[in-house]
């Protein structure tokens, strides 16, 4: 498989992802600019151009627009391209694609799981980080009583919810991270 990039269509909008021979190295979720989407997609994997996506790559591209559609799926059979991901972020990205969907942890409980329970700002760090949203489900990470906290990708806090909406979460506690939030979805 050689690496490329490309957009595709899901229930909350135009998506991309990237791709090395080594496995996903990026997922964009929808932005106002699909320029802004292929700049970045090609920034991420140099010399490459925006191509049909392999046999694999398109499997990987079902999974995410099931998942959207609010089919609860884990996305654990796509690859990721992990080349230059500090061992931290690593194993922050490998605990949180553990959480099912529709199920949440707080950054803290990510943290104390790792074994490093001073971490959870690390943890949030590493997650504002994550260029696999989605397949690294870092929207299923709440702050400490069930607060939403923050979300890096194109929509922030409300693509948070919205995500979390279509797989039906609820934190622990049964706090109700919409109501918290000021919104109505």
């Amino acid at each position: 498989m050689n690496g490329g990039f490309t957009l595709f269509d899901t229930a909350i909008g135009v998506c991309g992802l990237s791709w090395s021979p080594a496995g996903l190295r990026s997922l964009q979720l929808p932005d106002e600019d699909p320029r802004h989407l292929r700049r970045s997609l090609a920034r991420s994997v140099p010399g490459s151009g925006e191509v049909a996506p392999p046999p694999e790559v398109q499997e990987w591209i079902d999974a995410i627009r099931a998942l959207l559609s609010g089919e609860a799926r884990d996305l654990l059979e796509v690859r990721l391209d992990q080349r230059g991901v500090p061992d931290f972020p690593q194993r922050v990205y490998e605990l949180t694609r553990q959480i099912p969907p529709g199920k949440t942890l707080t950054y803290g409980e990510v943290a104390r799981r790792l074994g490093s329970p001073g971490a959870a700002r690390a943890v949030g760090r590493a997650l504002g980080r994550n260029p696999w949203p989605l397949v690294v489900p870092c929207h299923r990470v709440l702050a400490a009583g069930g607060r939403t906290g923050g979300f890096t990708a194109p929509g922030g806090v409300n693509t948070k919810l919205r995500l979390l909406a279509i797989e039906r979460a609820a934190p622990a506690g049964g706090a109700d991270l919409f109501q918290s939030a000021g919104l109505c979805l």
